[in-house]
């Protein structure tokens, strides 16, 4: 049961069989109808439209269950055990506990089907139209949990065309039809992967549904989010999907990172062993649980450091809580919580040590993160466009590391800065403060909290021929503009020093200012 494929049924031992709830029968049929739709023989013998026919059709015949199964008996539940638990060692990662939790059960193991009740179910502007016109075309007009459903405008914060507004003035009928309570509208929230952790809406220990791949960032604050793509209206019909408990491997950080040194440049060095076989560990659909010397990263620098592993296919990525990050939750939280952490004799599918207090600056060339080079290599680059944001390096902390190298300096002659916030909470920080007046001063540009460029280049983008250095989550052709830019990543530092020089610079080069945290100084 441990990877490989997806077993038909789920085997389960329980004290009366017969008392299995509705809720796990649909589970259970459920899952064994969707795995008889992805076989490949049967996939591929399809067209597209007979494919999605099907799909529809299973999307149908569960979505009457979908009550039930939304209000599952916890209390019954916690009763099943997968038959090959039996004599296996139960010392849990941190992300099979939270799928424990959360899916009433005492333990799981990397290949068990469960189906976890999420905490909140986030779903970002880009797809929402897509997921009611499904869900309308099945005459699923009420959502099974509309009091968990955050919808964020995140990617398109600026409307740049007639159509981006009409696709804004949807999502507000949409919100407003599935009557949902907590809905992020432009200039309400900010960025759906940022402003949940630094407003206390994401907890430590929580478990959510996301339509987005990069809810890897939940593990920055000890939770875990689920990517879904597209499929997330199947957890907006029924409060749940199946998920596949995934295998854990773990990385150890030896030492800490020199002055001057980010956790982004770190995050980059990871994705490089990763390439070159450094690190021999695999993160496709594993959950990267990070351990070692972890008191010296505070919430953004974990945020960064679940943002390259995403590009580099790990499903989840988890840091335990420290206790300043405990702090900020319980200063922030607007419920209780319960954080977990990793059993000490919890099984990982492989470990590696990682020693980092050597490193240096870093920069991703174009291609990937996973091309990172130290920032000598490349310095003296001349640039055109840069950008500090995104679910990367968007926080309060990386601005303020920004405003320490621009304070008091202009950009270079020909180069455009663009600045996102991750929150609207940061950003009115960042004001109150005086860090956006001296971002104004540097000749930079102010864009309000959300994905910024790195939406496919909705605004600030590239034209042909230009050279960008930016934070935004990857540096695939094309994710600014123009497919022929030269799209370069660094950390936020890097960033605003090769912004002011005019080519890529190492943020060493020059003298920061002394820039005091105002809030989360512990976290």
């Amino acid at each position: 049961m441990s990877g490989g494929r997806q077993p038909l049924f789920t085997r389960v031992m329980c004290s009366k069989p017969a008392r299995l709830s509705s809720a796990f029968a649909f589970a259970t049929v459920s899952a064994a109808l969707r795995r008889i739709s992805s076989v490949s023989s049967f996939s591929n013998a399809l067209s597209r439209p007979l494919k999605n026919a099907f799909r529809s059709i299973i999307f149908v015949l569960c979505a009457p269950s979908r009550r039930v199964f939304y209000r599952l008996d916890m209390a019954r539940s916690q009763k099943l055990r997968s038959a090959h638990f039996i004599g296996v060692p139960m010392g849990l990662t941190a992300v099979e506990k939270v799928l424990a939790l959360k899916s009433g059960k005492s333990s799981v193991r990397p290949g068990e089907v469960v189906y976890p009740v999420p905490d909140f179910i986030m779903i970002h502007d880009g797809v929402v139209m897509g997921a009611k016109q499904e869900l309308d075309a099945l005459g699923i007009t009420r959502l099974a949990a509309p009091e968990k459903v955050v919808m964020v405008t995140d990617h398109d914060v600026i409307y740049g065309s007639a159509r981006a507004a009409e696709r804004g003035a949807f999502n507000r009928r949409a919100a407003a039809q599935w009557g949902v309570r907590h809905f992020f509208d432009v200039g309400r929230g900010g960025h759906g992967h940022i402003f949940p952790m630094e407003t206390g809406m994401l907890l430590p220990g929580m478990f959510y549904f996301d339509n987005d791949r990069h809810s890897t960032n939940a593990g920055a604050i000890g939770a875990f989010g689920f990517r879904m793509g597209a499929e997330i209206s199947r957890v907006l019909a029924t409060g749940t999907n199946w998920v596949m408990t995934p295998k854990s491997v773990r990385l150890t950080i030896k030492g800490r990172l020199k002055p001057g040194v980010h956790a982004r440049d770190l995050g980059f060095h990871i994705a490089a062993s990763l390439k070159r076989g450094a690190l021999r560990l695999n993160f496709d659909y594993r959950v990267l649980e990070y351990a070692g010397d972890l008191d010296q990263f505070d919430l953004a620098a974990r945020a960064a450091l679940c943002s390259s592993p995403t590009e580099m296919r790990a499903y989840g990525v988890f840091f335990p809580p420290s206790e300043a990050i405990l702090a900020h939750a319980r200063r922030h939280a607007r419920q209780p919580f319960t954080p977990v952490f990793p059993d000490a004799d919890a099984h990982y599918e492989a470990e590696a040590e990682l020693d980092v207090s050597a490193l240096e600056p870093q920069v991703a060339l174009p291609g990937g993160v996973q091309n990172a080079v130290n920032v000598s290599e490349v310095a003296g680059t001349r640039i055109d466009h840069a950008f500090i944001g995104s679910c990367g390096s968007g926080m309060y902390e990386d601005m303020i590391e920004a405003a320490r190298y621009l304070k008091g300096r202009s950009l270079a002659p020909g180069v455009r800065l663009f600045i996102a916030p991750g929150s609207e909470q940061s950003m009115k920080q960042l004001a109150a403060e005086g860090i956006v007046n001296i971002f104004l001063e540097a000749g930079a540009v102010m864009l309000p909290p959300g994905c910024g460029p790195c939406n496919d280049a909705v605004i600030g983008p590239v034209h042909s021929g230009e050279v960008s250095i930016s934070t935004a989550a990857n540096n695939n052709a094309g994710r600014f503009g123009a497919k022929d830019a030269k799209l370069y990543l660094g950390s936020p530092a890097t960033v605003a020093v090769s912004a002011i020089a005019g080519h890529i610079a190492d943020p060493r080069s020059i003298e920061a200012s002394d820039i005091r945290l105002s809030r989360r100084e512990a976290a």
